[in-house]
C-alpha cells in the first residue's frame, strides 16, 4: 500500500510517496518540492497544484493521503492561501478515492524525533535514519512531506497493534 504525504503550501509544497508494504528503510519511492509562480493568478496556482497532485496519484496509485494540518502564523493572508491549497489537495485526493489522514506539526515532530519541540534541522538529520532516501534533497519542504509520511506509517502501526 502506498501513501502520498504532503507538506502543504501555496508557493511550495513538499510531496512524498512511501510504500507501507516494503521494509521501513526501503519504503521511500518519490519526493519533490512543487512550486507555483507568484506572478500567476490565485486560481491558476490552485489549478496547477490540483493537476500535479492528480498526476502523482495516477502515476503511483496511493490509497491514502497524509497531510500536515495548517500551522497559523502571523500572516493571515498567507494562512488563507495555504488553507485553500490544503482544501484543493484534500478534495482532489478524496475525489480519487484516497482516505485522508491529518497530522499536526507537533505530532510529526514527536513521531519522527520523540520530541514535539524539535527544530527543522534535527528532523532533517533523523529522517535518513528512518528511511533510505536515494536522492539528494535540498529542500526542507520535501523533508517535511517525508516526515508526515513517516508519522502516518507510525500511526498505522500503532493502530494495528491496538486492534
Amino acid at each position: 500500500m502506498k501513501i502520498i504525504s504532503i507538506d502543504p503550501g501555496y508557493e511550495r509544497l513538499g510531496i512524498a510517496i512511501i510504500d507501507l508494504e516494503k521494509k521501513e528503510l526501503d519504503s521511500f519511492i518519490f519526493s519533490e518540492c512543487f512550486k507555483t509562480n507568484s506572478k500567476e493568478e490565485h486560481s491558476t496556482r490552485l489549478a496547477k497544484i490540483q493537476k500535479r497532485i492528480l498526476e502523482i496519484i495516477k502515476i503511483y496509485k496511493p490509497t491514502e493521503l497524509a497531510i500536515e494540518t495548517l500551522f497559523f502564523n502571523t500572516n493571515a493572508k498567507t494562512a488563507l492561501m495555504v488553507a485553500e491549497a490544503r482544501g484543493t489537495i484534500i478534495a482532489t485526493a478524496k475525489n480519487e478515492g484516497l482516505e485522508i489522514f491529518e497530522y499536526s506539526p507537533q505530532q510529526i515532530k514527536i513521531a519522527v524525533s520523540g520530541n514535539g519541540k524539535s527544530d527543522k534541522n534535527s528532523i532533517i538529520k533523523i529522517i535518513p535514519m528512518l528511511i533510505n532516501i536515494k536522492k539528494n534533497i535540498s529542500n526542507d519542504d520535501e523533508f517535511d512531506a517525508i516526515a508526515c509520511g513517516l508519522t502516518h506509517r507510525a500511526s498505522r502501526k500503532n493502530k494495528n497493534l491496538k486492534k
